[in-house]
């Protein structure tokens, strides 16, 4: 297995962050951009691009009513969204089975332990 099947428009940690938190809402819920903007913790022009990019691909869909001071725009996960973080959940769920659990006896200091024995007079470089 390989990570081709991970969808880069969503493997980026903001996207992904995104995605997750629209995923969550129940089927046909928004969140408005400024509430999106404090969980997720970007910038406004961080949001809007990473949104951009997301609307573009038909992963979320964004609406816009009102203007000036009682401007509201909301944010929500699309079907084909939801389907994309499907496939790519169930990808890096795969990957992760496929690496298999941590051998516990091998650490950190053990395989550095290992190095400095393997060089001439046992001595670190």
């Amino acid at each position: 297995m390989t990570t081709d099947g991970l969808d880069p428009l969503i493997h980026v940690p903001a996207r992904l962050r995104l995605m997750v938190t629209l995923a969550a809402l129940p089927h046909g819920d928004t969140l408005s951009f400024t509430r999106l903007q404090d969980m997720i913790g970007l910038t406004p022009g961080n949001l809007i691009t990473h949104l951009r990019k997301l609307e573009n691909a038909g992963y979320v869909q964004t609406e816009k009513t009102g203007s000036g001071t009682s401007a509201l725009t909301t944010v929500a996960l699309t079907h084909d969204g939801r389907a994309a973080l499907d496939r790519y959940t169930a990808v890096l769920r795969q990957l992760l089975d496929t690496a298999g659990p941590a051998d516990p006896d091998t650490t950190h200091s053990d395989t550095t332990a290992r190095r400095q024995e393997s060089r001439p007079g046992g001595h670190p470089a």
